[in-house]
């Protein structure tokens, strides 16, 4: 797995048997990969403001959503998870304890996020994952210890809430046999926000296939997101499909 975090303190190390692992022959991640000293410096929201974005959230915004979300902890959920279904899987940025492959219910992968900066720009913005409503999700969840959970958290809501693009849910947890592990928290499309982007297919196919940003490509996004997948074992028939017909669009292209 790309990833240039620096090295975890102790307690909150990567485990072997983590999905960093499956992921280490998957494709090479692209020259701009989002860091954690690239959000731990602001450089992430100076670049979205650049763009003209109006919706950015305050940092009393930020910090009251994060608080609010664990204040609404499950009663039950004796560790905190992070759902990650899209670029957390194959670039997290956070330090964490454990890994593994879980499956939410009630909620589906889709390209339903349009973005003008990072991968897009506001004259053809890029298209990125989210969780609409509906069917189910397998991705990866990072169990954060206990010590440093505010200050992870701090980090992911420096990533997924610069905007009020997402609402941060928490969700039951389930194992590859269905039973409920844990609970975690998942980022799902805010569907009233100017972000959401409920789109024909032609369309997002063309928008993935042409959309560059400082980050890279909405297609590098897709394709990093079918291998980290792929290389965990998880098939996701929409991923596949659309790195289908976006390589065949790029084939005409080029």
């Amino acid at each position: 797995m790309q990833d240039k975090d620096p090295a975890p303190p102790a307690g909150t190390g990567r485990g072997p048997a983590g999905p960093e692992e499956a992921l280490a022959g998957a494709a090479p991640a692209p020259p701009n990969l989002m860091t954690r000293e690239h959000l731990l410096s602001g450089a992430v929201e100076r670049m979205v403001r650049e763009t003209g974005v109006r919706t950015l959230l305050t940092d009393a915004q930020r910090e009251q959503s994060l608080a609010d979300t664990l204040a609404a902890r499950p009663a039950d959920a004796e560790a905190v998870w992070l759902f990650g279904y899209g670029s957390l899987i194959w670039n997290p940025t956070i330090h964490y304890a454990e890994s593994r492959v879980a499956l939410v219910e009630g909620w589906k992968r889709a390209f339903c996020l349009s973005t003008p900066a990072g991968r897009g720009t506001p004259d053809n913005p890029g298209l990125v994952l989210a969780l609409d409503k509906g069917g189910r999700c397998t991705g990866v969840a990072f169990r954060i210890a206990e010590e440093v959970l505010e200050q992870e958290l701090a980090i992911v809501w420096r990533r997924e809430m610069l905007t009020g693009a997402y609402i941060p849910h928490w969700t039951p947890l389930r194992d590859e046999g269905g039973t409920i592990f844990g609970h975690g928290i998942a980022f799902t499309i805010n569907p009233h926000g100017p972000q959401y982007a409920d789109l024909p297919e032609e369309e997002i196919v063309r928008r993935l296939a042409t959309a560059r940003g400082q980050l890279g490509s909405s297609s590098e996004y897709l394709f990093q997101t079918r291998d980290g997948l792929r290389s965990l074992g998880i098939q996701d028939p929409l991923v596949d499909h659309l790195s289908q017909a976006v390589l065949r669009v790029q084939e005409t292209l080029s």
